[in-house]
This record gives structure tokens, C-alpha cells and sequence, in this order.
């Protein structure tokens, strides 16, 4: 089933630390950095919270695929937690998407808005998120 078109999309930037989220504008043009939340207890459930607020009706999970394309341990490892997330995100849509480079990317961003390193580190994974959607935003605008 295709997403509702309606609704926006969040990307979320699964690490073994911390989690990065951004979220689309609500006409699917533009991503913006969200927050990042803790890998911890619970956080399918704010990830939940999260999508039911901003009326999310996609979400693009970042699949870390090693630069010769094939799948790694990490890459595994976020295919376990999407499954645990699809389990309880119902009609929402789902779907991953290549994430190689956005955390390099995020960090250059950051580092050219010559943000301090202690700055970055709370902020990179939701920038890194962003770099994400605004991928997957860019694609769909050309077909």
C-alpha cells in the first residue's frame, strides 16, 4: 500500500547510542533535523508518540550499507529493530532507505556553521537524519 500522500514523512537515523530524527514539512518538500533520542527501553514507544503528533504517514529508517553496497552486522542489526517497529506502528508505512555518507555529511555541515565539537555531538544524528529524508524527498520529487 502506498503512503498517504497527506501525511508527513520522518526519517529516523538508528545507531547503537543514539537515535536521529527529522521530519518532512507538511507539503514533502523540505526535512528538518527533529531531535535525537537514546537507544534505550521505550523507544519504539517515543518513536510512536512522535509519528502520531506530527501526523507522520511514512517512515524511512536509514539502512547502513557498506560502501562496496553489501550488508553488514550494522546494517542487520537495523533490520531487527525495523521489524520491532513495524510491529507497532500499524497503518504507517515503513521502508529504509541507503544511508551511507550522512553522518560524514552531517558532520561537514556542522562543521562549515563552525559549531563547537561538544555542539555537535548532541546534534549530528538528528542532522544526519535530515541529510536522510531530504535524499529520499529529493527522489520522489523526480518521478
Amino acid at each position: 500500500m502506498a503512503a498517504d500522500s497527506k501525511g508527513r514523512v520522518m526519517a529516523l537515523d538508528l545507531g547503537e547510542v543514539r537515535i536521529g530524527v527529522a521530519l518532512s514539512d507538511p507539503s514533502r518538500c523540505f526535512a528538518s533535523p527533529l531531535e535525537v533520542l537514546k537507544m534505550e527501553e521505550g523507544w519504539i514507544e517515543r518513536v510512536r508518540e512522535l509519528i502520531e503528533r506530527n501526523q507522520v504517514s511514512l517512515v524511512v529508517v536509514g539502512l547502513p550499507r557498506r560502501t562496496d553496497g553489501s550488508l553488514g552486522p550494522e546494517a542487520h542489526r537495523v533490520e531487527a529493530w525495523l521489524e520491532e517497529l513495524k510491529g507497532v506502528l500499524g497503518d504507517v508505512e515503513v521502508t529504509t532507505l541507503d544511508e551511507r555518507f550522512t553522518t560524514a555529511i552531517a558532520q561537514r555541515f556542522l562543521l562549515e556553521a563552525d559549531m563547537r565539537r561538544d555542539k555537535r555531538k548532541g546534534k549530528v544524528d538528528k542532522v544526519a537524519a535530515a541529510v536522510l529524508l531530504q535524499s529520499y524527498l529529493d527522489a520522489r520529487r523526480d518521478v
